[in-house]
């Protein structure tokens, strides 16, 4: 049985006339369901309310003149007490008006499901030709219009926002705060981009999505999700341990490839990896009257005894960051002074970005014609290739290290050592010098790094440092095995905080066992994925250095990352 997709959005209904030619149907107002015209019904519950209010008062002041206990209550007290919280419930729900309307125009899922399907659509369907009913079904999709169909909201209310939004008098970034409902806000804005472009998002997913998680954190003014699809290379036996990795990715061969290194070095024992330092950093640049004023913060921030002071005043900002040194630059008469800390399982910018502005507000003191020009002044360095990073490092500096045998490179990888040392030598260390490349001395690690970050919650710009990367390969034991390592000075991770609390992401790094934060040792976590993510380079480089060496590089692309659909016939 083919399964077929709801519109994009619940509280969307069809156009006011249907195909059939039958008459528009008539939208419901949270009136409707009231027995009496709402203006009667208020009014009623109005003189309900003061009239057993005065009742009971009345009552009470007998009781409290006579000495007759309060608790002990008459048939038509208890029936009046009765009616005076009915009353009281349908005046704090705004007359009933709220209360109605989640009755009329937000049916549970189990009403849109029955009212959504055509009768005989799953035996239509059911009936296609084929091996058997649940066989999933492979045929191109229907082709989407280009142009946004007009569609009608089940509540007037809803109507007017969306008109509202595309006149401007509402801005689509307050939805969120004046409809209290993030699915409903993304919905309505998602509905008004269309009518102000005149171009359909149909094959932009709606549903299924957890709006709440991303407000204020992760993504502003969502109209829907992008689908990535995620593959797994693995086991990749790294240190002891099989991890299976997680790469959310729309390049062919990119995880089979990955997959064929993890399953060579799997068979050779595995790889070994060390955790060379653990920094994140962040730059402020400030300016001075003159460059020996600047000089003068340089001294006095780089003196050991005065560390200790500012290493107080930076920590104070959280119970994770610690710092552990500041590297200064001077230009003419401005500062750059490069912190750099430790942040626990969490990245870390916002972490460490607290601890610079807590010593900078208490270097104030000490210099007041320090003019602080901003948080960050490029010498971080952060989401751009800079040599500082190459050579200092940032966030988790990792080396990853394997000894492939010479039967598995013959018979797996299908090459010998020696082409591949060859190759490496003239491609990633040659040929990228003549380039003048920065960080860049490898085959694709930006391609691992990539598919990992993106699966499992990391913020991908930061791809570019992260993807810094050596790979060094040399034939050992006497020629006839393969020792090849990959030095990653920037690998910029974290297991709390930003996408990895989102529920796919989170399913990734709990695959890898290093979901959230780690209890027993705070930043282990986040230093594991980073060895994960040098050890998935790893194999990537071991593979597609192999497929180069023996000329399989094109033809495997062409078996696996071309579609064999006929594009003519889709198109048609």
């Amino acid at each position: 049985m083919d399964v077929r997709r709801r519109p994009p959005m619940r509280s969307v209904r069809q156009s006011s006339t249907t195909s059939a030619g039958e008459p528009p149907v008539k939208h419901l107002k949270p009136s409707d369901a009231l027995p009496l015209p709402l203006y009667l019904t208020n009014g009623i519950f109005f003189a309900l309310f003061f009239s057993v209010a005065y009742f009971l008062l009345h009552r009470w002041r007998e009781k409290i003149r006579t000495s007759t206990p309060l608790h002990v209550l008459t048939l038509s007290e208890i029936a009046a007490i009765v009616s005076m919280l009915a009353s009281v419930i349908y005046l704090l729900g705004f007359f009933g008006v709220d209360f109605v309307q989640s009755l009329v125009t937000r049916p549970s899922g189990d009403v849109w499901d029955a009212e959504d399907e055509p009768h005989g659509a799953i035996l239509e369907e059911d009936s296609r030709p084929g091996p058997c009913a649940a066989a999933i079904d492979c045929s191109p999709p229907p082709k989407v219009a280009d142009v946004a169909p007009v569609t009608v909201f089940s509540s007037e209310e809803e109507e007017e926002m969306i008109r509202s939004v595309v006149a401007g008098s509402v801005p689509s970034y307050l939805l969120e705060s004046k409809l209290g409902d993030c699915k409903r806000a993304a919905a309505i804005r998602r509905e008004a981009l269309q009518r102000t472009t005149g171009r359909s998002l149909a094959g932009l997913p709606l549903d299924g999505f957890d709006y709440e998680a991303i407000l204020g954190q992760c993504c502003e003014m969502p109209v829907g999700y992008v689908q990535i699809p995620v593959g797994i290379a693995g086991p990749l036996l790294l240190d002891g341990r099989e991890y299976w990795v997680p790469m959310a990715t729309t390049e062919g061969c990119l995880v089979a490839s990955t997959n064929r290194g993890c399953k060579a070095i799997f068979t050779c024992g595995g790889a070994s990896s060390m955790v060379l330092r653990d920094r994140m950093t962040r730059a402020p640049v400030v300016r001075f009257p003159t460059a020996s004023r600047a000089a003068d913060l340089k001294l006095f921030v780089e003196d050991p005894i005065n560390f200790d002071t500012l290493a107080v005043v930076f920590n104070r900002s959280s119970r994770f960051a610690r710092l552990q040194g500041i590297h200064c630059a001077i230009a003419g008469k401005n500062l750059y002074m490069r912190f750099g800390c430790s942040t626990g399982d969490a990245m870390g910018m916002n972490m460490v970005s607290k601890g610079v502005q807590n010593v900078l507000d208490f270097l104030q003191t000490d210099f007041p014609d320090m003019d602080v020009i901003g948080i960050s002044g490029n010498f971080c360095s952060d989401k751009k290739p800079a040599a500082v990073n190459w050579i200092e490092g940032r966030g988790k500096s990792v080396v990853c290290e394997a000894i492939i045998g010479d039967e598995v490179v013959r018979k797996v990888l299908k090459t010998s050592v020696a082409a591949l040392v060859e190759l490496n030598m003239l491609k990633n260390l040659t040929g990228s010098a003549v380039a003048g490349a920065l960080g860049g001395f490898n085959a694709h690690a930006s391609n691992i790094v990539s598919a990992v970050y993106i699966a499992t919650g990391q913020d991908p710009a930061q791809n570019v440092e992260s993807s810094h990367c050596i790979t060094m390969m040399e034939a050992v034991n006497d020629g006839k095995d393969l020792h090849i390592s990959v030095t990653m000075p920037s690998i910029e991770v974290g297991t709390v905080g930003g996408g990895t609390q989102l529920a796919s992401q989170s399913a990734c790094l709990n695959l890898l066992g290093v979901k959230g934060a780690s209890k027993e040792s705070p930043g282990s976590n986040s230093r594991l994925l980073a060895t994960i993510v040098a050890g998935s380079v790893l194999a990537g480089e071991l593979s597609l250095m192999s497929a180069i060496a023996a000329g399989q590089l094109v033809k495997s692309h062409l078996k696996y990352n071309r579609s064999s659909r006929d594009v003519s016939k889709i198109a048609s």
